[in-house]
C-alpha cells in the first residue's frame, strides 16, 4: 500500500474516532495494521476479553513471527489458563491447554509439562513459581506491564505505536478544500452554494440550466492522471528510473525501450522497461500454498545455464525447472506434426525406480550423467545411480540443529510437522547439492562420490516455505540463492553460509529465482505469486524492472544450454498453458508453441535440451517441440502410468529423461545414446566386480579443465565403476560414478564386519538397578530424549532421567553420564493392575503420549493411565478378559488408541470399533499418518493393514518363514514404520523384513542361519538409516536399513561381566534414541538396562559393507540374505 493510501487510513481513523464509531475504529486498526492502540489493548486485557485481545493482536503479528510475538501470546494464554484453574473450571482449562498452549510445547517442553501438571493440583499456587500469584485483577496488571515492554521491543510494532499528529477533523478540512476548489472552477459561481452530495464533483448550475464542465475534463487545467492511476515518473513510461545506471549489456530486459511500442507477437506483449506489462518470460508463481501437496519447484530453469562453471569448463549447465502439479479440468490437444523416427529424443523406458514417496523435484548430476538426485513430498531425499538401479543414499527430513533455528520455524513444526521438498539442485561442478524445504530451511550437502554425502550447511533462510534454490557465481564466488514465502530473495555464501544480500520489493511470496549472466553482468530474475517479475543486480539498489507476467500464475523460465535463447512455460489459474520464446533484445514474444490441452490438468513443467528441443509434462505424457517450430513434434506416454502433469528432468547431454510416475515411481527414458550409456554402465559394473584391476578413465577429446574436474571427482568417489574409452566419446566418461578402481576393489576384498568384543571398543552404560525387578519386558525412550522408561515383568515401571549439568549440557540421554532412577517425592511406583493372574505369565505393553506427560500400560490386568510427573494412576479401564497385549496412540490424536488383545481382536478406543482378522494375540501395532492406515501383527505371523478412516481391512499377508526354521509357540511379530511412513519393519524371531504398506510387498528380508540364536527384538534408528537387533545369545547387531546388510556386531563380552553367562542373561527388548541415530538401549532378562553409543572417535557403528556391483535394485520384491556370505559374520 502506498504512503498516501496509508495516510488516508489514518485520516479515516481520526474521523471515525471523532464520530464515536468506537468498534469500527478498532476494527480498522486491526485490519489495516497501521496503528496499534495501546490504550484499547490495555482496556481489553484489564477486562479479560481474551478473544478480542488475540483478535486485535492478529492484525499486527502472529504467534510464530518472532520471539517477542511468541512471548506475548504465551503470557496472554497462560493468564487465561490460570484464571480458568482459579475458577476451578477444569474443562475450560483443558480446552485452553490443548488449543492455545500446546503450540509452545516444542520450545520449552519442560515448561509445558509443568503447566500441564497444574491440572492435578487443587490450587495451582502450590507450585512454587506461582505461590505469589494474587487475585485476577493484580495478575492482569502485572502481566500488562510485561506485555507493553514486549510490544515496544517487537520490531513488528515499530512505527505503529504512535498516531500521527493531525489537526482536528483533518479529513473534513481536506474535503472542504476540495469543494472550494471545485466551486472556484464554476463558470457562474453562486455565493454560499448548497452542497448536497460528495458523490460527484460540485458545479453551480448555469443560468439556463446547463452544467459547468467537470474540472477533471477542463482543458484549461491540462491532463490529469486517470482515477486509480499514477502519473509517469520517468521519460519513457510508468516505471521509476533505476537507482543506478543499468548496464547496456542487458539489452531489452533492463534498458529503456524506444518510444515506439513494439508489436506484440502472439499476444504476448512487450517486455521493455517502458512496457506497462510483462509476459511470462520471467514469471514462475508457485501453486497457491493451501495445497499441501504442492511442489513449489524452484525455477532453476537454467538457474545456472549461463554461469561460468568452475575449473574452466566451457559448456554450460542446463538445469531446468520443476513445477508442481495441480488439478484442472482439460480436454483435447493440438495435433503433433509428423516427427522423424530418428530424432535423438528419449522415448524408451529403461528403468522404473520406486522412490517410496512422491517425487517433487529431480536433478541429474552435471558430470556423472546417470546420477539422479530426488526430493519428495514427505521431505525425503535420495540419490540414485540409474545405471545400476541402486539407491546410493536415502535421507529422511531432519533438522540438523533445531536450537539454532528461529522460533517461528520451531513453532511452524509444532503446528504441522509435515515437510515437503520444494527443490533439489546440484552445484555447477557437482561437489554440492542443495535442498529447499517447505518450512524455512535450506540444507546444503557435500558429495564425495558413491554413497558418501556429508552435511555442509543448514540455513534458516526464510519465514515460511523456501520456494526455490539456485547456485550462482557472482564475483567468481559460489553462492546459494533462495526465495520464499516471506517475499524476499536472499544470497548466501556457499562456503560459510553467510548472508550477503537480501532483496526486498515483492508484495507476494517469491516463487522462483533464475540467476543468469550476460556479457559478464550477473543478475537474478525473480517471480512472485501475484504475477510480478523483478530483476536484481548483486547490489542493494533494489529491483531494476517490475513486470506483470501473462496468466499471472505459475510460469517458469529456462535458457537453452548455450544461454542464447530464453523460453518460458506457464499455466494460468484457468488451466491455460503455453511455452513461448522471447526476443531478448526487444523484450517481446518471438514465438508461441502449440499443442497443449485447452485446459491442462495441472501446472505444466518443462525443460530444454541440446540447444534444440523443448519438453513439457502434460496430458499424462511428455510432449516435445523443436525450438524452431511452433508445432508439436511428438508425444511419448512412457508406457503409461504417468500423472496428469508429470515432473521431468533431462540429464545434461539430453540422453536420459527422468519422469515422475504414479505410485511414487520415477521412469528413466532414454534415446539411443542413453540406451548405450546404461548398457555400458551395466556391463562395466558387472565386469568391475570380477576384474582384479580396471584401467583408469581415458581422456580423449575432453578439455583440460573438464578433465581436471572429472579427475577431482574421481579422487573423491569411493564406490563407483570406472569406464575406459567407451567408444572414444569423452562425454560418456562423465556418465559414470568415477571411481579409483584399485581402491574400490581393495575395499571390497578387505572389508570385514566390525566386531565389538571389549568394553573399550564402544561406550556402554549400565543404568542404576532396582532390586525389585528381575526382567525388563518393555523399553522406550521418552520423546524428549532425556529419559528411558521400562516396564518390568512384575508390572513395575522404572524411569531413568539424565541430569542437565556441565558434563551434559543438553540434558539428553547418553552413555557417558549416569542418570537418576527417578521417583516422585511421594515415593510411589507406577505399578500396573495384575488382576488375578501371575504378571510373569502375562504379555506386558505400554505406550507413551507425544508430550511425555502420560503413559498407558497393562500387564495382564486393567489398562492403567499414569501421570509421568507424579506417578499417580489417573484412571484404569478395560478389565480382562480379554487382556490388552499391545497399545498404540494415534500419531495425530492421543484420544484415539489402538489396543491389541489376547483374543486376537483390536479395539479402537474412543471410536468404538473392533477389528477382527488375526487368529492369535496381537503383538504389534503401528500407525502411518501419511497413508492413514494401521498395520497390525500377531503371534499368528500375520500382517494386516486397516484403513483408519472407516477401519476396514485393506490387505493381509502371512510372513514367509525361512525353510527349516520353526518358531516357538509364543513367537511375537512386531511392526514399526520407517520415517517415510510408507515402508515398515517386521521383526520375528526368524527374520527381519522390510515391507511396503500400500501393496504389502516384502521388499527385503534377512534371516539368521539355522544354528544361530533367535532374534529377540529390533528397531529402526531415529533416522531409519540403521536397524538395531538383539539376539537370545546376548549379541546385538547393527544393520544398514537400506539393504539389511550387517555392519557391526556387539558381542556379550563388550557389556556383560565375565561372571555372567550369556546363556542366562539375554537382551529382550531394544529401543532407539529419538534424536541420536547412533544411540540405543537394551533391556535384559536380569532386570538390567544398558545404553550404547559408538566411540566418539568413530562416531558411528562400524563401516557399511561395500555395495555389490551389479546388485539388484532395492525395489526387488524380496532381497533375501538367508545364506550369508563369508564377509558377513554368521548370525
Amino acid at each position: 500500500m502506498s504512503s498516501l493510501s496509508r495516510e488516508l487510513v489514518f485520516l479515516i481513523l481520526q474521523f471515525l474516532d471523532e464520530e464515536k464509531f468506537k468498534e469500527t475504529v478498532h476494527k480498522l486498526e486491526q485490519e489495516s495494521g497501521f496503528f496499534f492502540n495501546m490504550k484499547y489493548f490495555e482496556d481489553e486485557v484489564h477486562n479479560g476479553n481474551w478473544d478480542e485481545v488475540e483478535k486485535y493482536l492478529s492484525g499486527f503479528t502472529k504467534v510464530d513471527d518472532n520471539r517477542y510475538s511468541m512471548k506475548i501470546f504465551f503470557e496472554i494464554r497462560k493468564q487465561k489458563y490460570l484464571e480458568a484453574l482459579d475458577k476451578h473450571d477444569r474443562s475450560k482449562a483443558v480446552e485452553i491447554l490443548v488449543k492455545d498452549l500446546k503450540v509452545f510445547a516444542t520450545f520449552n517442553e519442560e515448561l509445558f509439562k509443568e503447566i500441564t501438571q497444574l491440572l492435578t493440583l487443587e490450587n495451582f499456587r502450590e507450585n512454587e513459581q506461582l505461590s505469589k500469584y494474587g487475585d485476577t485483577k493484580s495478575a492482569r496488571a502485572i502481566m500488562l506491564v510485561e506485555l507493553k515492554k514486549l510490544i515496544e521491543a517487537n520490531p513488528l510494532f515499530r512505527d505503529k505505536l504512535q498516531f500521527p499528529n493531525l489537526k482536528n477533523s483533518r479529513l473534513r478540512t481536506l474535503i472542504n478544500q476540495s469543494l472550494n476548489w471545485q466551486h472556484q472552477l464554476c463558470k457562474n459561481p453562486r455565493p454560499n452554494p448548497d452542497i448536497k452530495t460528495l458523490f460527484v464533483d460540485h458545479s453551480c448550475g448555469q443560468p439556463n440550466g446547463a452544467r459547468a464542465p467537470s474540472p477533471a475534463n477542463n482543458p484549461l487545467l491540462g491532463s490529469l492522471p486517470k482515477a486509480g492511476g499514477f502519473p509517469p515518473l520517468g521519460a519513457h513510461g510508468p516505471f521509476q528510473p533505476t537507482p543506478a545506471p543499468v548496464p547496456t549489456q542487458l539489452a531489452g530486459w533492463m534498458s529503456n525501450p524506444t518510444p515506439v511500442a513494439h508489436a506484440a507477437v502472439s499476444g504476448g506483449g512487450t517486455i521493455g522497461l517502458g512496457a506497462p506489462s510483462m509476459p511470462g518470460a520471467l514469471k514462475h508463481p508457485r501453486t497457491p500454498p493451501p495445497n499441501l501437496s504442492v511442489d513449489y519447484p524452484s525455477g532453476d530453469s537454467d538457474h545456472v545455464a549461463k554461469r561460468t562453471r568452475p575449473m574452466g569448463i566451457t559448456d554450460e549447465v542446463n538445469l531446468p525447472v520443476n513445477v508442481l502439479s495441480a488439478p484442472f479440468p482439460g480436454h483435447g490437444h493440438s495435433q503433433a506434426f509428423n516427427a522423424p523416427d530418428d530424432l535423438p529424443l528419449p522415448k524408451t523406458v529403461m528403468r522404473t525406480l520406486n522412490q517410496g514417496s512422491s517425487p517433487m523435484s529431480m536433478d541429474f548430476h552435471p558430470v556423472q550423467q546417470s546420477l539422479l538426485l530426488v526430493g519428495t513430498n514427505v521431505g525425503d531425499i535420495a540419490l540414485w545411480e540409474v545405471g545400476s538401479r541402486e539407491r546410493l543414499v536415502s535421507r529422511n527430513f531432519k533438522v540438523w540443529d533445531l536450537s539454532a533455528c528461529s522460533m517461528p520455524f520451531q513453532a511452524a513444526l509444532v503446528k504441522d510437522p509435515s515437510v515437503s521438498v520444494n527443490r533439489v539442485i546440484w552445484s555447477p561442478d557437482g561437489a554440492l547439492f542443495g535442498v529447499a524445504y517447505s518450512r524455512h530451511i535450506v540444507q546444503i550437502y557435500s558429495y564425495h562420490g558413491g554413497e558418501e554425502v556429508r552435511q555442509h550447511l543448514e540455513i534458516d533462510a526464510h519465514v515460511g516455505g523456501v520456494n526455490d534454490l539456485a547456485f550462482s557465481h557472482p564475483n567468481k564466488q559460489l553462492c546459494v540463492i533462495t526465495c520464499g514465502d516471506d517475499k524476499t530473495i536472499k544470497v548466501w555464501d556457499a562456503a560459510s553460509g553467510t548472508k550477503q544480500y537480501t532483496f526486498e520489493g515483492h508484495e507476494a511470496p517469491v516463487y522462483s529465482v533464475c540467476p543468469h549472466y550476460k556479457e559478464n553482468i550477473q543478475f537474478i530474475f525473480s517471480t512472485a505469486l501475484d504475477g510480478k517479475i523483478k530483476a536484481w543486480l548483486y547490489d542493494n539498489l533494489g529491483s531494476r524492472v517490475d513486470y506483470d507476467a501473462p496468466g499471472r500464475w505459475c510460469t517458469t523460465m529456462a535458457y537453452s544450454a548455450d544461454g542464447t535463447r530464453l523460453f518460458s512455460c506457464g499455466t494460468s489459474k484457468d488451466g491455460e498453458s503455453s511455452i513461448v520464446e522471447w526476443n531478448e533484445s526487444e523484450g517481446a514474444v518471438k514465438r508461441t508453441y502449440q499443442g497443449f490441452r485447452k485446459r491442462s490438468s495441472g501446472v505444466v513443467q518443462f525443460d530444454t535440451t541440446k540447444n534444440r528441443f523443448l519438453a513439457a509434462g502434460d496430458d499424462f505424457s511428455i510432449k516435445f517441440w523443436d525450438m524452431d517450430n511452433i508445432q508439436l513434434l511428438t508425444t511419448v506416454d512412457a508406457d503409461g502410468g504417468l500423472p496428469a502433469s508429470p515432473r521431468i528432468r533431462f540429464n545434461k547431454e539430453g540422453t536420459l529423461l527422468a519422469v515422475s510416475a504414479n505410485d511414487n515411481g520415477i521412469k528413466i527414458i532414454a534415446n539411443a545414446e542413453g540406451i548405450r550409456l546404461l548398457r555400458t554402465l551395466e556391463n562395466s559394473m558387472y565386469d568391475a566386480s570380477r576384474a582384479s584391476e580396471l584401467a583408469k578413465p581415458t581422456i580423449n577429446s575432453m578439455s583440460s579443465a573438464a578433465a581436471a574436474t572429472s579427475a577431482a571427482l574421481a579422487e573423491r568417489a569411493s564406490s563407483a565403476a570406472a569406464i575406459a574409452g567407451m567408444n572414444g566419446d569423452a562425454r560418456n566418461m562423465g556418465d559414470v560414478k568415477p571411481r579409483i578402481t584399485e581402491e574400490s576393489n581393495d575395499k571390497s576384498k578387505i572389508w570385514k564386519l566390525t566386531e565389538i568384543n571389549e568394553p573399550s571398543h564402544c561406550r556402554s552404560l549400565k543404568l542404576p538397578e532396582n532390586v525389585r525387578v528381575n526382567k525388563i519386558s518393555r523399553l522406550i525412550y521418552t520423546n524428549s530424549g532425556n529419559a528411558i522408561l521400562a516396564l518390568a515383568s512384575n508390572a513395575i515401571h522404572l524411569l531413568w532421567k539424565w541430569p542437565r549439568n556441565d558434563r551434559n549440557s543438553s540434558g539428553k540421554a547418553n552413555a557417558s553420564v549416569q542418570p537418576q532412577l527417578w521417583q516422585p517425592s511421594s515415593g510411589i511406583l507406577m505399578t500396573n493392575d495384575i488382576a488375578d493372574s501371575n504378571p510373569e505369565d502375562s504379555v506386558p505393553c505400554f505406550a507413551l503420549s507425544k508430550n511425555d506427560s502420560y503413559v498407558m500400560s497393562a500387564s495382564g490386568g486393567k489398562i492403567s493411565l499414569f501421570n509421568m510427573m507424579t506417578f499417580k494412576t489417573m484412571t484404569t479401564f478395560m478389565p480382562p478378559p480379554p487382556a490388552a497385549t499391545f497399545l498404540a496412540f494415534h500419531p495425530q490424536d492421543n484420544n484415539i488408541i489402538a489396543i491389541g488383545m489376547d483374543d486376537s481382536s483390536i479395539q479402537i478406543y474412543n471410536v468404538k470399533s473392533k477389528l477382527k482378522g488375526h487368529t492369535k494375540r496381537i503383538t504389534g501395532l503401528a500407525f502411518s499418518h501419511v497413508l492413514n492406515v494401521l498395520v497390525s501383527s500377531g503371534a499368528d505371523a500375520q500382517i494386516c493393514v486397516w484403513n483408519t478412516d472407516g477401519w476396514e481391512k485393506q490387505k493381509t499377508r502371512f510372513l514367509q518363514l525361512p525353510p527349516g526354521r520353526t518358531p516357538s509357540a509364543q513367537s511375537d511379530t512386531r511392526v514399526q514404520f520407517h520415517q517415510d511412513q510408507i515402508q515398515f519393519l517386521v521383526v520375528h524371531e526368524t527374520q527381519l523384513a522390510i515391507f511396503e504398506a500400500t501393496k504389502l510387498d516384502c521388499l527385503k528380508q534377512w534371516a539368521p542361519r539355522d544354528s544361530s540364536a533367535p532374534i529377540s527384538h529390533a528397531t529402526f534408528s531415529c533416522d531409519s538409516q540403521l536397524i538395531y537387533a538383539s539376539f537370545l545369545d546376548a549379541t546385538v547387531c547393527v544393520f544398514n536399513a537400506s539393504n539389511l546388510r550387517l555392519r557391526c556386531r556387539i558381542n556379550p563380552s563388550a557389556y556383560l561381566p565375565a561372571s555372567v553367562s550369556n546363556s542366562n542373561v539375554q537382551p529382550l527388548v531394544i529401543a532407539a534414541h529419538p534424536q541420536e541415530p547412533n544411540q540405543f538401549a537394551v533391556g535384559l532378562s536380569d532386570g538390567g538396562v544398558h545404553v550404547f553409543e559408538p566411540l566418539e572417535s568413530e562416531g558411528k557403528w562400524g563401516v557399511p559393507p561395500p555395495v555389490e556391483n551389479g546388485s539388484a535394485s532395492n525395489n526387488v520384491a524380496v532381497a533375501t540374505s538367508v545364506g550369508l556370505s563369508s564377509d558377513q559374520a554368521q548370525r
